[in-house]
């Protein structure tokens, strides 16, 4: 009975279900999408490969080349304690890009059961889950955020739970409304007339369902955390210096700015790409993965 239950709940997704060469296809007639794609490649290279390519050691000073200028042997000049920005910049994409993911990973992997439970069971369960969420959402993300920093402490694996906490119910919020729509279906209450168990319909039927706005909202968020992490280290909650992440390497910045610009707009220019590639990105993937778009 269970398997026909399967069989029953998996017609939906293959009638409208797209091979990945079609979707391949026509993500990259999307200019907008393969352009986020390219720069979030460009970026995932920096963080794998940043400390190995890297010319100098991000950390070591050079007091004969304090705020050097753009030349052959720095190519985006030094800091105010002749660090190489560049070497710096690299290494720290492995940082920042590190936060926004993991966090963004956590967030949706808790936030998603939680959603996923609490719609599909309903009832109190869903009624007391849904205040919590408001609750939690009442709350601006960096203001939670440095609430959750100002009792943990800075640090990277604090900015990492900082903002895993503050992303939960807004994936629990996503997936839970995405729930209650489908519980509703046919195929789900021809699984629940024959005798299906709750976990079974919630991780093969109704999970695999809603995926595509899980993935879409993910990559979209993980622009979100890195800006959020930067604001973080930036306000001297976060990743603490001399690590050379980029929030941390802007803080540090500010009071060089007439002397040395690039201290800034190197990291400044890297953020803001990485978060327009990922935005980028979840645009186009919404606009693939959306059946309703055509």
């Amino acid at each position: 009975m269970a398997e026909a239950a399967s069989s029953t709940a998996a017609t939906p997704r293959a009638a409208g279900a797209r091979g990945p060469r079609d979707l391949w296809r026509r993500f990259r007639r999307h200019r907008s999408g393969v352009v986020g794609l390219a720069l979030t490649t460009v970026f995932a290279l920096m963080a794998l490969l940043g400390p190995v390519i890297r010319p100098y050691d991000p950390a070591q000073a050079d007091y004969l080349n304090v705020s050097a200028g753009i030349s052959a042997a720095h190519w985006l000049g030094t800091d105010n304690y002749g660090r190489d920005i560049l070497s710096r910049t690299l290494v720290g994409a492995r940082y920042s890009l590190s936060i926004g993911v993991l966090a963004t990973a956590f967030s949706a992997l808790l936030g998603s059961l939680w959603g996923l439970l609490t719609g599909y069971l309903g009832g109190w369960f869903d009624t007391l889950s849904g205040r919590i969420i408001d609750i939690l959402l009442a709350f601006p993300g960096l203001l939670l955020a440095i609430g959750i920093i100002a009792i943990a402490g800075p640090g990277f694996k604090n900015v990492i739970l900082a903002t895993t906490i503050f992303g939960i119910p807004i994936f629990a919020r996503l997936v839970r409304g995405s729930a209650l729509a489908l519980k509703e279906r046919t195929y789900i209450e021809a699984s629940q007339a024959l005798a299906a168990r709750p976990g079974r319909i919630m991780f093969r039927h109704v999970l695999p369902n809603i995926l595509a706005p899980i993935l879409v909202y993910v990559t979209l968020r993980i622009g979100t955390v890195i800006l959020i992490a930067a604001s973080l280290s930036f306000l001297g909650l976060g990743v603490q210096p001399p690590t050379p992440e980029w929030g941390a390497m802007l803080s540090e910045a500010q009071l060089y700015l007439a002397i040395d610009p690039l201290m800034a707009i190197a990291p400044g220019v890297a953020i803001s790409l990485a978060v327009l590639g990922f935005n980028l990105l979840g645009d186009g993937l919404r606009d693939v993965l959306d059946p309703r778009i055509r």
